[in-house]
Protein backbone atom coordinates (compact mmCIF):
# COMPACT_ATOMS: atom_id res chain seq x y z
CA UNK A 1 0.00 0.00 0.00
CA UNK A 2 1.30 3.19 -0.77
CA UNK A 3 2.15 5.78 1.73
CA UNK A 4 -0.29 8.34 2.79
CA UNK A 5 2.24 11.36 2.41
CA UNK A 6 4.14 12.84 0.12
CA UNK A 7 7.96 12.68 -0.76
CA UNK A 8 10.86 13.25 1.83
CA UNK A 9 7.82 12.52 4.91
CA UNK A 10 7.14 9.58 3.42
CA UNK A 11 10.67 8.65 2.61
CA UNK A 12 11.68 9.34 6.58
CA UNK A 13 8.10 7.48 7.85
CA UNK A 14 9.18 4.65 6.03
CA UNK A 15 12.98 4.70 7.28
CA UNK A 16 12.19 4.81 10.36
CA UNK A 17 9.63 2.02 10.33
CA UNK A 18 12.10 -0.47 9.16
CA UNK A 19 14.35 -0.37 12.93
CA UNK A 20 13.91 -2.42 15.23
CA UNK A 21 10.37 -2.37 17.85
CA UNK A 22 8.88 0.81 15.39
CA UNK A 23 5.66 0.33 13.98
CA UNK A 24 3.88 2.45 11.03
CA UNK A 25 2.45 4.58 13.81
CA UNK A 26 5.59 4.96 15.77
CA UNK A 27 7.43 6.06 12.74
CA UNK A 28 4.88 8.51 11.76
CA UNK A 29 5.04 9.97 15.61
CA UNK A 30 8.53 9.99 15.17
CA UNK A 31 8.53 11.47 11.62
CA UNK A 32 6.53 14.84 12.80
CA UNK A 33 8.56 15.32 15.81
CA UNK A 34 11.48 15.38 13.66
CA UNK A 35 9.66 17.63 11.19
CA UNK A 36 8.16 20.37 14.00
CA UNK A 37 11.82 20.44 15.78
CA UNK A 38 14.22 22.91 16.31
CA UNK A 39 17.30 22.67 13.30
CA UNK A 40 20.02 22.96 15.58
CA UNK A 41 18.09 20.22 17.96
CA UNK A 42 17.62 17.77 14.25
CA UNK A 43 21.25 18.84 13.55
CA UNK A 44 22.41 17.32 16.54
CA UNK A 45 20.26 14.06 15.78
CA UNK A 46 22.30 14.13 13.16
CA UNK A 47 25.60 14.27 13.86
CA UNK A 48 25.33 11.73 16.93
CA UNK A 49 24.14 8.73 14.15
CA UNK A 50 27.22 10.01 12.27
CA UNK A 51 29.48 10.12 14.88
CA UNK A 52 28.21 6.23 15.72
CA UNK A 53 28.79 4.73 12.68
CA UNK A 54 32.61 7.02 11.92
CA UNK A 55 33.98 6.51 15.35
CA UNK A 56 32.01 3.58 17.40
CA UNK A 57 33.76 -0.26 16.26
CA UNK A 58 33.55 -3.51 17.99
CA UNK A 59 36.07 -4.76 21.24
CA UNK A 60 38.77 -6.74 19.59
CA UNK A 61 38.74 -9.12 22.22
CA UNK A 62 34.91 -9.80 23.27
CA UNK A 63 33.01 -7.92 20.36
CA UNK A 64 31.43 -5.60 22.70
CA UNK A 65 30.76 -1.58 21.19
CA UNK A 66 34.00 0.50 21.91
CA UNK A 67 35.51 3.77 20.58
CA UNK A 68 38.82 1.92 21.29
CA UNK A 69 40.80 -1.26 19.99
CA UNK A 70 39.68 -2.97 23.72
CA UNK A 71 36.21 -2.30 25.74
CA UNK A 72 36.51 -0.87 29.09
CA UNK A 73 35.36 -4.17 30.37
CA UNK A 74 37.84 -6.07 29.07
CA UNK A 75 40.70 -3.85 29.81
CA UNK A 76 39.44 -3.45 33.63
CA UNK A 77 42.10 -5.37 35.47
CA UNK A 78 39.46 -5.79 38.57
CA UNK A 79 37.26 -7.88 36.45
CA UNK A 80 37.88 -11.82 36.73
CA UNK A 81 39.51 -13.32 33.88
CA UNK A 82 38.40 -17.00 34.83
CA UNK A 83 34.78 -16.43 34.14
CA UNK A 84 33.40 -15.86 30.42
CA UNK A 85 29.57 -14.68 30.20
CA UNK A 86 28.82 -15.79 26.57
CA UNK A 87 25.76 -13.05 24.98
CA UNK A 88 24.07 -12.81 21.48
CA UNK A 89 24.61 -8.89 21.31
CA UNK A 90 26.45 -6.61 22.61
CA UNK A 91 23.26 -4.76 24.43
CA UNK A 92 22.83 -7.50 26.41
CA UNK A 93 26.05 -7.29 28.69
CA UNK A 94 23.97 -3.46 29.59
CA UNK A 95 21.27 -5.79 30.93
CA UNK A 96 23.27 -8.07 32.87
CA UNK A 97 25.79 -5.64 34.07
CA UNK A 98 22.55 -3.71 35.68
CA UNK A 99 22.27 -6.56 37.94
CA UNK A 100 25.88 -5.67 39.34
CA UNK A 101 25.84 -9.56 40.37
CA UNK A 102 28.68 -10.89 37.33
CA UNK A 103 32.45 -9.44 37.50
CA UNK A 104 33.67 -11.58 35.17
CA UNK A 105 34.64 -10.75 31.34
CA UNK A 106 31.71 -11.20 28.25
CA UNK A 107 31.81 -12.55 24.90
CA UNK A 108 29.21 -11.11 22.06
CA UNK A 109 28.63 -13.84 19.52
CA UNK A 110 27.18 -11.05 17.04
CA UNK A 111 23.80 -13.50 16.73
CA UNK A 112 22.31 -16.33 17.22
CA UNK A 113 21.52 -19.90 15.41
CA UNK A 114 18.90 -19.30 13.04
CA UNK A 115 18.81 -21.28 10.14
CA UNK A 116 15.71 -20.12 8.83
CA UNK A 117 17.12 -16.38 8.32
CA UNK A 118 20.61 -18.78 7.09
CA UNK A 119 22.68 -17.50 10.15
CA UNK A 120 24.88 -20.93 11.28
CA UNK A 121 27.51 -21.44 13.75
CA UNK A 122 30.14 -20.37 11.21
CA UNK A 123 28.27 -16.67 11.15
CA UNK A 124 29.12 -15.95 14.45
CA UNK A 125 32.01 -15.30 16.82
CA UNK A 126 32.12 -18.73 17.94
CA UNK A 127 35.94 -19.43 16.84
CA UNK A 128 36.84 -16.37 18.40
CA UNK A 129 35.65 -17.94 21.92
CA UNK A 130 37.33 -20.57 21.62
CA UNK A 131 40.62 -18.78 20.94
CA UNK A 132 40.08 -17.31 24.27
CA UNK A 133 40.21 -20.57 26.01
CA UNK A 134 43.89 -21.39 24.53
CA UNK A 135 45.54 -20.32 27.23
CA UNK A 136 43.37 -22.43 29.97
CA UNK A 137 43.13 -19.15 32.09
CA UNK A 138 39.15 -19.73 31.35
CA UNK A 139 37.48 -21.92 34.34
CA UNK A 140 33.92 -21.46 33.34
CA UNK A 141 31.35 -20.48 30.57
CA UNK A 142 28.61 -19.06 31.26
CA UNK A 143 25.94 -18.90 28.23
CA UNK A 144 23.54 -16.57 28.69
CA UNK A 145 21.88 -16.30 25.40
CA UNK A 146 18.01 -15.68 24.97
CA UNK A 147 15.60 -17.84 25.70
CA UNK A 148 13.86 -18.56 22.69
CA UNK A 149 14.32 -21.19 19.73
CA UNK A 150 17.55 -19.77 18.68
CA UNK A 151 19.31 -18.72 21.88
CA UNK A 152 18.35 -22.59 22.98
CA UNK A 153 19.80 -23.75 19.65
CA UNK A 154 22.57 -21.48 19.71
CA UNK A 155 23.52 -22.93 23.59
CA UNK A 156 23.24 -26.33 22.81
CA UNK A 157 25.60 -26.43 20.08
CA UNK A 158 28.09 -24.69 22.41
CA UNK A 159 27.44 -26.89 25.01
CA UNK A 160 28.36 -29.37 22.83
CA UNK A 161 31.11 -27.85 21.06
CA UNK A 162 33.01 -26.78 24.48
CA UNK A 163 32.69 -30.37 26.44
CA UNK A 164 35.81 -32.05 25.06
CA UNK A 165 38.02 -28.23 26.55
CA UNK A 166 38.20 -28.85 29.68
CA UNK A 167 36.23 -25.72 31.09
CA UNK A 168 32.86 -25.78 33.12
CA UNK A 169 29.77 -24.48 31.37
CA UNK A 170 26.78 -23.48 33.10
CA UNK A 171 23.62 -21.89 31.81
CA UNK A 172 21.25 -19.03 33.30
CA UNK A 173 18.57 -20.22 35.21
CA UNK A 174 15.02 -20.90 33.53
CA UNK A 175 13.95 -17.90 36.20
CA UNK A 176 14.03 -15.77 32.62
CA UNK A 177 10.77 -15.93 30.35
CA UNK A 178 11.04 -17.93 27.86
CA UNK A 179 10.61 -16.81 23.83
CA UNK A 180 11.85 -13.27 25.51
CA UNK A 181 15.16 -11.48 24.93
CA UNK A 182 17.84 -10.70 27.27
CA UNK A 183 17.97 -6.82 27.11
CA UNK A 184 13.99 -6.24 28.73
CA UNK A 185 14.65 -8.89 31.34
CA UNK A 186 14.52 -6.82 35.05
CA UNK A 187 17.76 -6.80 37.36
CA UNK A 188 16.44 -8.91 40.09
CA UNK A 189 14.83 -12.03 37.80
CA UNK A 190 18.31 -11.49 35.80
CA UNK A 191 20.51 -11.56 38.92
CA UNK A 192 18.69 -14.62 40.27
CA UNK A 193 18.82 -16.13 36.92
CA UNK A 194 22.82 -15.67 37.46
CA UNK A 195 22.82 -16.95 41.32
CA UNK A 196 20.96 -20.47 39.85
CA UNK A 197 22.16 -21.25 36.64
CA UNK A 198 22.83 -24.68 36.03
CA UNK A 199 26.22 -26.85 35.56
CA UNK A 200 25.63 -28.08 31.84
CA UNK A 201 29.12 -29.62 31.95
CA UNK A 202 31.77 -29.88 34.15
CA UNK A 203 35.40 -30.30 33.58
CA UNK A 204 37.35 -33.82 33.79
CA UNK A 205 39.65 -32.12 35.88
CA UNK A 206 37.09 -31.54 38.70
CA UNK A 207 34.84 -34.10 40.60
CA UNK A 208 31.18 -33.36 40.37
CA UNK A 209 29.77 -32.43 44.10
Amino acid sequence: MAGVYDGAVQDLIDELGRLPGIGPKSAQRIAFHILSSEEVDVQALIDAMSAVKARVRFCEICGNVTEQEICRICSDARRIDSVICVVEEAKDIVAVERTREYRGKYHVLGGSINPIEGVGPEDLRIRQLFTRLADGKVQEIIIATDPNIEGEATASYLIRSLAPMGVNVSRLASGLPVGGDLEYADEITLSRAFEGRTMVHRSSGEMAD
